[in-house]
């Protein structure tokens, strides 16, 4: 099938796309240590995968301390750290490229060791998650069973969203995108297996529902509700998510937001909603963009495991508005040119996702002739 569906022109709020390839937020933990400020090589990586009026969104960004999942990964509360992202900023502005910055709190899947008070990470509850987590000396500990937030503590923790959403304008980004998936701190309160609480913020899907929508109102206030994407998993495992019946929670999540007028909505498809750290087989789902299209009248944007072909299909389809490409865009930093004109693509090294240094990161070469 033609990409040609891919290569239209596309508004998004007051962003003018010259395409519907999207860079998709990857995790690179290549910032600096301990501080968290993107580098040099951080715009550099950028830089090389930036087109004239394309979309980045640039990777999961702490909007506090204790939110935070490994050393190196980057923050967005500091003024460091926002000079930092302005280097990466300008370098994309540069190239003629769009890029939001994508605001994230791991909730439970953070350490004692990144917390101020040295106690455990916050939560919907005291539910711990499996598995291990990177501490601040780079070593690795089992999850800890977090500490429940306490009502009165959440007006601040939309505060540090909303402050996060203000750094990251500050820093020149074109807009934010509010990490609502894969098993952190929003998701955390909205699916039933990890939020137990019985106050305003649990039990009822409205209730649970409540700290996604107040973050959204107070970052859409803060810089505009039409510079501002949330993203979401309505079938994902990653991290110890999973709702057992995702549509009546989801429906009445993407319906609220679609009250709120916001640039976009970002759909994990269930085939992709392992995060990469299991193989997810959702036999007889429909796709989550196909899915909720009848719930969101705004621009969606659809990402997991799509190829050129398919990606293509989901557009002409009318599915999706554009889609966001992760592991390719890794190691095809000029992807959008390569599915233009149906190039082979590079192979990812998955050994590389979270290393340190170069390799993996800035050394994909473009293709031949470039």
């Amino acid at each position: 099938m033609s990409t040609d569906a891919l290569f239209s022109s596309l508004r998004i709020g007051p962003l003018a796309l010259s395409h519907r390839v999207v860079m998709a937020p990857l995790t690179r933990m290549r910032a600096s240590v301990p501080d968290c400020v993107p580098t040099a090589l951080n715009a550099r990586y950028y830089a090389q995968r930036a087109t004239p009026g394309g979309l980045i969104i640039a990777e999961a960004s702490q909007v506090d301390p204790g939110g935070r999942l490994a050393p190196s990964t980057p923050g967005i509360h500091t003024p460091e750290q926002v000079e930092g992202w302005r280097g990466v900023v300008d370098a994309i502005h540069a190239k003629g490229g769009l890029v939001v910055l994508q605001l994230w709190h791991v909730g439970r899947l953070s350490h004692s060791s990144y917390q101020a008070d040295g106690g455990p990470p916050v939560a919907a509850s005291a539910v711990p998650a499996s598995g291990s987590v990177r501490t601040a000396s780079g070593g690795s500990a089992p999850f800890e069973v977090p500490r429940p937030l306490r009502t009165d503590e959440i007006p601040g923790l939309v505060e540090t969203y909303a402050r996060a959403a203000r750094n990251a304008m500050a820093a020149g980004f074109d807009g934010v995108e509010i990490h609502g998936a894969n098993g952190y701190l929003l998701e955390q309160f909205l699916q039933s297996r990890t939020n137990l609480r019985e106050d305003a913020y649990g039990g009822s899907i409205e209730h649970r529902a409540r700290l996604l929508l107040e973050v959204t109102q107070a970052v859409a206030a803060a810089c505009g509700a039409g510079r501002v994407g949330v993203r979401l998993s309505p079938y994902g495992v990653a991290n110890g998510s999973g709702e057992a019946d995702p549509l009546p929670l989801y429906r009445h999540v993407i319906r609220a937001l679609d009250a709120m007028d916001l640039g976009y909505l970002h759909l994990i498809e269930p085939r992709a909603s392992g995060a990469g750290q299991a193989e997810v087989d959702h036999a007889g789902v429909p796709s989550a963009a196909e899915l909720f299209r009848p719930d969101w009248r705004g621009v969606l944007i659809a990402a997991g495991n799509f190829k050129g072909d398919s990606a293509a299909r989901m557009v002409a389809d009318g599915h999706a508005d554009a889609i966001a490409f992760g592991r390719l865009f890794i190691s095809n930093p000029d992807l959008p040119a390569r599915l233009r004109v149906g190039a082979a693509l590079t192979p990812y090294d998955r050994s590389t996702f979270y290393t340190q240094g170069e390799a993996g990161y800035v050394d994909y070469p473009p293709m031949a002739g470039a």
